[in-house]
C-alpha cells in the first residue's frame, strides 16, 4: 500500500513527500517552480545543474538550490508547438574547454529545424556560441524535433531528431536526417567510421526513428540507449548499433490517432526489434539511467517520464533486458518531461507546463 507523508521545511517554496514504494522510501523535494516548460537537465561538474526552458530558456540551477536569471548567449529559438530549446549536454571535458551543447529549433530562409550549438559557459552566460549541427532539411512543421543530445565513452555526440509530423517516409532513408540519430565530434565534423559516411546525410548513424525523445549512455556497457515517443501505441525502448534501422514507419506496434492503420507489420527483415513496448502509450520523455549511492536497490535501473500518464517508469534491466517496471510519482499528477542523476545519486525531475517544477528525489532513509 502506498503511503504519502506530507510536511514542510523551512523554504516556504520546498515541498517533502514521502513514498514508500516496495523497496525505496522516497524524499520528493520541490527546489524550484514557475519555469516556463522546463525540457532538458545536465549537471556541471561542480554539482550546479544547467535547464533548459522550451521557450527559449537556459536557467542554472546552483548546488545551494538558487535559480538563476535566464542566461544569454544562444540563438533565438523558434518556441512553436514542441519545438524551442530543448535538449542538452556538457562536454566531457568541461573542466578544460567549458563547453556547453544545446538543441535549439532554429528558423533558417523561413523554415525551421534541430540545430545544436555549442559555447563556453562562464558561469553567467554562453559565450562563443556557435553550430555544430544543423539538421537537413528544414520544414515548416512544429513536430517531432527529437532533440536529445549525448556523448558516448569515445567523446562523439549523438543527436536524435525526429520525422517532423508529415515526413515519417523519409525516416526510412539515409539521404536527410528526418528520423534519425546522428553521431559526430565535439566539433561537429563527421566520423570516419560512420555507417553512411559516403552517403548525403553522413552524419547519420541510425534511422528508422518517429521522435526519439530520451537518450542515455549506459552507465557500465556504454552502449547509447533511447526511448521512441510512439503514435497511439508504440512507445519503444531500443539500443543504438551503428547502421541499423529501427523500423519507423515500415514496422510499429501502434496506431495513428484517429485509430487508422500506420502497417500492417510489426516485424520485418533487417528492421530492429524494440527490446520493450508499450501498448497503449504513456508518451516517454527524458531518460536515465540510476548509477548512485543514494538509492542502491535502484543500481543501473532505467528512469523514464512520462507526459500522458504523469509518472517517472523505473524499469529493472538484467542482463540488457527489461524484466519489471514501478511507475512512481503519479500522486502528482504532473507530466514528466526529463530526469537526470546528480552528482550525489539524487534524481532530479522536471515537470512539464507553465508553471514547471524542479523535483529532488533521495532517500526518505537519509540522516
Amino acid at each position: 500500500m502506498l503511503k504519502l507523508i506530507f510536511s514542510g521545511i523551512v523554504t516556504s517554496s520546498f515541498l517533502l513527500i514521502t513514498t514508500s514504494i516496495s523497496q525505496a522510501a522516497i524524499k520528493v523535494t520541490e527546489l524550484a517552480s514557475g519555469l516556463e516548460h522546463p525540457w532538458g537537465i545536465a549537471f556541471l561538474p561542480n554539482g550546479d545543474a544547467l535547464i533548459t526552458e522550451r521557450a527559449g530558456g537556459l536557467r542554472k540551477l546552483s548546488k545551494n538550490n538558487e535559480l538563476s536569471a535566464p542566461i544569454l548567449g544562444l540563438p533565438d529559438a523558434v518556441a512553436k508547438g514542441q519545438g524551442g530549446t530543448l535538449g542538452l549536454a556538457i562536454s566531457p571535458n568541461y573542466d578544460k574547454d567549458k563547453l556547453v551543447y544545446v538543441c535549439v529549433n532554429v528558423e533558417r530562409d523561413n523554415e525551421w529545424g534541430s540545430e545544436v550549438h555549442a559555447g563556453m559557459f562562464d558561469g553567467q552566460s554562453l559565450q562563443d556560441t556557435k553550430p555544430v549541427f544543423i539538421a537537413l532539411p528544414k520544414a515548416k512543421s512544429n513536430y517531432h524535433f527529437g532533440c536529445r543530445v549525448v556523448f558516448d565513452n569515445t567523446g562523439h555526440l549523438y543527436v536524435s531528431l525526429g520525422d517532423r509530423g508529415g515526413f515519417k517516409d523519409d525516416a526510412q532513408s539515409t539521404d536527410n536526417h528526418y528520423g534519425t540519430v546522428v553521431r559526430i565530434t565535439s566539433e561537429g565534423k563527421v566520423p570516419s567510421d560512420n555507417p553512411f559516411v559516403s552517403g548525403t546525410a553522413p552524419e547519420v548513424y541510425t534511422y528508422g526513428h518517429r521522435n526519439v525523445q530520451g537518450m542515455v549512455k549506459h552507465p557500465t556497457t556504454g552502449a547509447i540507449w533511447t526511448h521512441e515517443h510512439g503514435p497511439k501505441g508504440g512507445d519503444e525502448v531500443n539500443i543504438l548499433s551503428k547502421g541499423n534501422n529501427y523500423g519507423w514507419p515500415s514496422i510499429t506496434y501502434g496506431v495513428n490517432y484517429d485509430g487508422s492503420i500506420i502497417s500492417e507489420e510489426t516485424k520485418a527483415d533487417s528492421m530492429e526489434q524494440p527490446l520493450k513496448y508499450w501498448v497503449p502509450s504513456f508518451a516517454p520523455s527524458g531518460m536515465t539511467f540510476y548509477s548512485g549511492s543514494e538509492f542502491p536497490e535502484w543500481k543501473n535501473n532505467l528512469f523514464i517520464g512520462s507526459l500522458k500518464d504523469r509518472y517517472l517508469k523505473r524499469l529493472v534491466v538484467e542482463d540488457g533486458k527489461i524484466i519489471s517496471e514501478e511507475n512512481l510519482l503519479a500522486e502528482r499528477d504532473e507530466r514528466i518531461r526529463d530526469v537526470a542523476q546528480a552528482p550525489d545519486g539524487s534524481l532530479y525531475v522536471l515537470t512539464d507546463s507553465t508553471d514547471g517544477k524542479i523535483l529532488r528525489l533521495s532517500s526518505a532513509d537519509d540522516k
